[in-house]
């Protein structure tokens, strides 16, 4: 896949513009809502993803805990079984344990999924799924486990582990932007749902691995600039109908002033400002005032009677605390103290003051300590008092707030009032101050109330019916005076956007044509001979709206693409536009994990399917489960290089994998370890070793035969295998990898390029009748074996490969 181009599309966007000639103001306009270019996306946190293995326990249709071993690098492996045999488990594990879903029961129900996600074979396995991953540039192990560690699915725990034991972030790992935009995992569900009409989904995906999202956000900023002008306008235009409607009901000169400014061809702002200014100086100064003083609030009664209250409580515990004796206290303290002082010093107990003797014994002196103790309580206690009192004047003084300044030139009874109001911050005595305030608010908060009264209806007075009228007329105007710019902003965004949706669809064409190519590509190479024709692949509308759209033709006659394909083109059709998404350049994941592609596809798309699935593992590890053997008969038809993994299940979900080697190489193993078994039986060794040589021989007669019937006759997969499933003698299936007909006779061939070979044929045939009394004798056959094979599997060409390694 291409690199996106390294211009930005937001300068692009301003190239464009500059040679647009488009008008300056539409310019400027465009240049005004141009997004910011989002910062590109790094492409995955750690570099490179490829699997190393997966593994599951208690999982799906596997139970106790095995692995699936994947060969490192890219290349192709082909992951096969029977239904139930559990290798989708395999691949639902690796999806889960990378994403924490499972897209096949997206969308199913619940009670489903909760039944379905444990094995029921092993309720005493904690259920797991892991992947194990090779993790940048130096393929660093890192293990990704999912274990759920209650009955519901959601009840799981991920840990991450480094190679060297240590415990990591899965975001540190795997950049979850990517496996939502570049998911490298397909479903056969999704295979079969990801053609549902629209393709909302795919086409949201592509919008942002093409970095589209920011012609999204332009184009909807001049949509919106043109629909905010639009409302602008609207409600100017409504409160134009409405206050018409109620001018011309009102006799009244400046009213019909009014209505001829609205009602002309173009609405004369102008003439209404005039209108509005028309009052003297000193009428809008006496409105002013008016205003002033309808809107007059005085002192808050509830908060002056809290405070008073206050107050008044604060007083009444000063005067219990004897408030304003602690000095006096202190006093007798520290003269009381001084005495004990001098007894203790003088061990005297005259007193020192009067002369009396033997008053100030030790009695006395405890006495005496009680008694300054008692004293320095009572001075605290009166401090406290005394700050309590202080507090509580302040808090009632703070809010006997002064006269305001439009009121101080007033000789009003309001002005006075308020002044005895404000004089009692002078007062601080506590209950003279509470006195004084509870009148003199009471007093002004009924002055205030005459103000407001008589002002409301003053202004109630004032013009009449026609004041309501100029506060409309005010608003009107504000609202004209937006619509006017709004008008005029409008144009140029209408301009704007009939330049810029074809520039879009233009830009977006261009960043999406490596994708579209590289679809067709795979489309071709899966519907070779196809009647049905993908052609181009484009993006409509926008993220949350948009869809994909396919030119789909029939035999050159455009049609709909789901009403003239079959469930292996629609198969087909969604594997090509899987591959070019999950394929991105700035995907991290170096791999592919797909279940079950084959179903519904004639042989002639499974061929195409593994041509297709070839060339994605030249730089991919491309892992495909299927349960379909005519996946492996393509690739070794193909001669492509695959390595063939095998998926069993045993009785109680015991699964057990198997990598499939090269048949030939597989059957000559065979053979050459029973040949040097030296306590093999002579008939045993007569009878089984020539055969199991034979299978060797066939092996390599198949292969090659399959390579010159497709290669030299062209036939296709399905005629291929027509032609080799009725051979029965070694004989023929010689005569059909040499000569291309099994009828005709081989043994010059074969002689040609293995002398000796024919006669090893014949030995196959006559089984006990060449007997193999030694070891050597059988190891000689197994090695004639091997050079017979190589000599036929190379008749055709260096193309060895097999199939499978």
């Amino acid at each position: 896949m291409t690199d996106q181009p390294s211009v930005s599309l937001r300068d692009l966007l301003l190239d464009r513009l500059r040679h647009s000639g488009l008008a300056p103001q539409v310019q400027e306009l465009l240049r005004e809502l141009v997004p910011d270019e989002p910062a590109r996306r790094s492409g995955g946190r750690a570099g490179p993803v490829q699997l190393r293995s997966i593994t599951a326990a208690g999982w799906r249709g596997i139970g106790p805990r095995t692995t699936l071993e994947l060969p490192p690098g890219p290349g192709l492996i082909v992951v096969a079984g029977p239904n139930g045999s559990g290798k989708s488990s395999f691949a639902e594990a690796a999806e889960t344990a990378l994403t924490g879903r499972n897209s096949r029961w997206d969308g199913r129900r619940a009670t489903d999924w909760q039944k379905g996600w444990r094995n029921l074979h092993s309720p005493d396995v904690t259920p797991e799924v892991r992947v194990e991953l090779a993790v940048g540039e130096r393929g660093e192990a890192v293990t990704v486990r999912r274990t759920w560690l209650g009955a519901k699915v959601d009840e799981a725990r991920t840990q991450v582990e480094g190679s060297d034991g240590s415990e990591r972030k899965l975001e540190e790992v795997v950049d979850a932007d990517a496996l939502d935009l570049a998911r490298p995992f397909l479903p056969y569900s999704e295979l079969g749902s990801m053609i549902n009409g629209t393709l909302g989904g795919l086409h949201d995906a592509f919008f942002k691995l093409l970095g589209l999202e920011l012609l999204a956000e332009f184009d909807g900023r001049v949509k919106d600039t043109a629909s905010e002008c639009e409302q602008t306008i609207k409600h100017a235009d409504a409160l134009t109908a409405q206050l018409l409607d109620a001018l011309g009901a009102l006799d009244d000169p400046r009213a019909r002033e009014a209505a001829l400014a609205l009602s002309g061809a173009k609405r004369d702002l102008g003439r209404v400002r005039a209108l509005l200014e028309s009052r003297t100086p000193a009428a809008e100064a006496e409105l002013a005032r008016l205003r002033q003083h309808a809107s007059l609030t005085g002192p808050d009664l509830a908060e002056v009677g809290g405070a008073v209250a206050r107050l008044r409580e604060a007083a009444a515990g000063a005067e219990e605390a004897r408030y304003g004796s602690a000095e006096e206290a202190r006093r007798l303290a520290r003269l009381l103290e001084a005495a004990v002082e001098h007894q203790r010093r003088s061990r005297g107990t005259d007193c020192p003051v009067c002369g009396a003797e033997n008053r100030l014994d030790r009695a006395w002196a405890e006495q005496a300590r009680a008694e300054v103790e008692r004293l320095q309580t009572e001075a605290v206690g009166a401090e406290a008092a005394r700050q309590e009192v202080a507090v509580a004047v302040r808090a009632v003084h703070d809010l006997v707030q002064p006269v305001p300044v439009w009121l101080r030139g007033e000789n009003s009874r309001l002005t006075a009032v308020w002044q005895e109001w404000a004089q009692c911050r002078d007062v601080t005595h506590p209950r003279e101050l509470a006195d004084r305030v509870e009148r003199a608010v009471a007093a002004l908060d009924d002055a205030c109330r005459q103000v407001r009264e008589e002002a409301a209806g003053r202004l109630a007075e004032h013009d009449g019916a026609w004041q309501p009228f100029a506060v409309q007329l005010a608003d009107w105007l504000g609202a004209e005076e937006a619509a006017e710019a709004a008008r005029e902003r409008r144009k140029h965004a209408r301009k704007a956007r009939t330049w810029l949706r074809p520039i879009i669809d233009e830009l977006r064409d261009e960043r999406l044509r490596p994708f579209a190519r590289r679809s067709q590509e795979v489309w071709q190479k899966l519907c070779e001979h196809s009647s049905v024709t993908l052609g181009s692949v484009t993006l409509a509308g926008t993220p949350g709206r948009g869809k994909v759209e396919l030119d789909v033709s029939v035999d050159d006659m455009s049609a709909p693409a789901y009403s003239v394909m079959s469930q292996g083109e629609l198969h087909s059709l969604a594997l090509s536009l899987f591959l070019p998404r999950a394929t991105h350049a700035d995907s991290p994941f170096g791999f592919l994990v797909i279940d079950d592609p084959v179903q519904s596809m004639d042989p002639e798309k499974v061929e195409g399917l593994a041509r297709v699935l070839d060339a994605c593992a030249k730089d991919r590890q491309v892992v495909v489960f299927t349960h379909d053997t005519r996946l492996q008969q393509a690739v070794a038809h193909l001669g492509i290089k695959a390595t063939v993994l095998r998926v069993s299940r045993q009785t109680d979900s015991v699964v057990d994998v198997e990598t499939l080697t090269d048949p030939v190489d597989q059957a000559l193993a065979e053979a050459r370890a029973v040949s040097l078994d030296p306590n093999l039986p002579q008939d045993v060794a007569d009878h089984v070793l020539p055969a199991m040589c034979r299978v060797a021989v066939e092996a390599a007669c198949l292969e090659t035969a399959r390579r010159r019937l497709r290669d030299e006759q062209g036939l296709g997969l399905r005629a291929v295998e027509e032609r080799v499933e009725h051979l029965e003698r070694t004989k023929s299936y010689v005569s059909l990898a040499l000569l291309g007909d099994e009828q005709q006779h081989a043994r010059a061939a074969v002689e040609r390029i293995c002398p000796g070979g024919w006669t090893l044929i014949e030995t196959f045939n006559s089984g006990a009748h060449t007997p193999l009394p030694t070891v050597d004798d059988r190891k000689d056959l197994v090695r004639r074996t091997k050079a017979l094979a190589a000599a036929i599997r190379s008749s055709a060409g260096d193309q060895s490969a097999g199939g499978v390694r």
